[in-house]
């Protein structure tokens, strides 16, 4: 049994600069990197890297960033032959500025990710017997994204929602094919409505998730911790104190760790925690995949921590 992870293949071209650029202004940057990223990628290489048997599926264009990810992707141990070479487009770039306080901007073209469709649902769903949980995001047309958490419902596998980049309209028919959906608190706010700013509004945010049909809603506040609400339970989990260098991964991070935890057999707070622990250890560092720890690392993390 795998994981598969469905959905967005990129190359991040990333600049650190002393702060963020306001419209209009030139800032002196510092560095410039070309790594590997997209949330689907990145999450698949986040499971790759804490040692799950991962699978990768979704599209990249016929130009030499296409094969550098599949490559790269290979060599972080997930498996590619649902991995679609689209001839007739760029791959996916994400342009990403990172200041020295860690925040971020992202503008994601999306290129071959924009055509993924109903025949890569089709190759997904011919492996899905064998898995155990698909894990999808917002960076493939969302009609996509239902159709797939249609077809892992279909199997009887656990379906995890990451809804990022933010949306403000979700089709209603996701939600209730979604296992565990896990909004940071600006995507949360923005699927529901209000304002997402402490752990009381993470809670009523959770609580709205689950009216809407999911299982299980997590939210994650950054530094200040995670919110998880299931019909059963609300519970919080404290954050991992780091020094922070770089949060571009951390919710990829966030969702390999949770996902790999279940996986092997760990409650949900467990894999809550599990979760947090990764996408610390991810904002120690710079860059997308570059960041996220492998499995001594990460085991190494929790026991001086405790947790």
């Amino acid at each position: 049994m795998s994981i598969i992870v469905f959905g967005s293949i990129n190359i991040d071209l990333v600049a650190t600069a002393p702060r963020l650029p306001i419209a209009g202004e030139t800032l002196l940057g510092d560095t410039f990197l070309k790594v590997p990223g997209g949330k689907g990628a990145n999450q698949a290489v986040a499971l790759a890297k804490l040692g799950v048997p991962t699978q990768m599926g979704g599209r990249v264009g016929g130009d030499s960033f296409g094969a550098e990810l599949v490559q790269n992707l290979q060599d972080a141990g997930v498996q590619t032959d649902n991995i679609f070479v689209d001839e007739t487009i760029s791959s996916g770039v994400a342009i990403i500025t990172v200041a020295h306080n860690g925040d971020n901007e992202i503008i994601v073209i999306p290129g071959a990710n924009g055509k993924v469709n109903q025949e890569d649902v089709e190759r997904l769903s011919r492996i899905l017997p064998n898995a155990k949980t698909l894990l999808l995001q917002l960076e493939i047309p969302i009609n996509t994204v239902v159709a797939a958490a249609q077809a892992a419902r279909n199997a009887n596998i656990i379906v995890i929602l990451d809804p990022a980049p933010a949306q403000v309209d979700l089709p209603a028919e996701l939600y209730p094919l979604v296992d565990i959906i896990t909004p940071n608190e600006v995507e949360a706010g923005q699927l529901v409505g209000f304002p997402v700013d402490g752990e009381d509004a993470a809670a009523k945010a959770a609580g709205v998730l689950l009216q809407r049909g999911v299982k299980s809603a997590i939210v994650k506040l950054g530094a200040k911790g995670v919110v998880c609400a299931t019909e059963k339970e609300v519970f919080f989990v404290p954050a991992f104190s780091v020094e922070t260098v770089d949060t571009v991964a951390a919710g990829d991070a966030f969702n390999g760790g949770l996902a790999a935890a279940l996986y092997t057999g760990l409650s949900l707070h467990q894999a809550v925690v599990w979760g947090a622990a990764a996408g610390a250890l991810a904002a120690t560092k710079l860059g997308a995949q570059t960041s996220l720890p492998d499995r001594f690392t990460f085991d190494t993390f929790l026991e001086e921590r405790g947790r």
